[in-house]
């Protein structure tokens, strides 16, 4: 088993293979420009999860004001090293970076890793009348039609 390491630190390199596993292998953002994933990294806490040879093997994002809540998203780890306890690894980071602590709120979505989150607190809302949600399943098929005929670079722009 690896010895897993995880860190704020991407190189520029490793931007890129999360930009494809986030952007063209994962579920819930395939399609996704790429100037929206390098605005998502800049705006978020960004989590690398490395073997004991420093290879990346997955990634997680935390959007969060740092004070009262915090949304975990983007989590990939490697189809390679699924299974060998680096999802945990990853995870537990994140749950015990100092400026996610005492937080009120914390949410995610995930289709098929409930085992995964479980043990760190994660479970469906008490009161799933409460919580609602705005989505729009079609935006990065609209944003990339329009990147695609506009020659100016201006269709993405933040």
């Amino acid at each position: 088993m690896s010895a897993w390491t995880v860190s704020g630190e991407l190189s520029d390199t490793e931007a890129d293979t999360v930009f494809r596993w986030i952007g063209q292998e994962s579920y819930w953002a395939k399609g996704l420009p790429r100037q929206l994933f390098d605005r998502s990294l800049a705006h978020s806490l960004c989590f690398a999860l490395r073997d004991g040879q420093g290879a990346l093997r997955g990634f997680a994002r935390v959007v969060t004001d740092r004070a009262t809540f915090a949304y975990l998203c983007d989590v990939y780890v490697c189809p390679s090293v699924r299974g060998q306890g680096g999802g945990k690894a990853l995870i537990g980071a994140v749950m015990d970076y100092p400026d996610l602590q005492n937080l009120r709120r914390w949410m995610l979505m995930t289709r098929d890793a409930h085992g995964l989150y479980a043990p760190f607190g994660f479970g469906p809302p008490a009161d799933p009348g409460r919580v609602m949600v705005r989505v729009d399943p079609e935006v990065y098929a609209r944003l990339n039609a329009r990147a695609d005929g506009d020659d100016s670079g201006q269709a993405l722009a933040s």
